[in-house]
């Protein structure tokens, strides 16, 4: 019975993740930002800035999604890892 408990709490979690992930790059396409046609570094600089947030309209959204997509951006930069390709969602 532990095992299941233990089982289900897993799925949980991994789920809740997975659907966050899909609402971050749902807010960057909505605000037409593509990870991928900017380096990690560049991205920074737009978090960093306060114009450049009010030009792609981050500014707008609550903290929390800020740091989100900000992640986001970064980790599927076109210099990263794993990068997005420019366009595509």
């Amino acid at each position: 019975m532990k095992n299941i408990i233990s089982y289900l709490v897993l799925i949980s979690v991994l789920f809740v993740i997975n659907v966050n992930a899909l609402d971050v790059e749902l807010v960057a396409k909505d605000l037409n930002l593509s990870a991928g046609s900017k380096a990690a570094i560049q991205w920074k600089r737009v978090f960093k800035s306060e114009r450049k947030m009010k030009r792609y309209k981050i500014d707008t959204l609550d903290d929390a999604i800020k740091i989100s997509l900000e992640e986001y951006l970064i980790n599927h930069a076109i210099d990263s890892d794993k990068p997005t390709v420019a366009g595509g969602f």
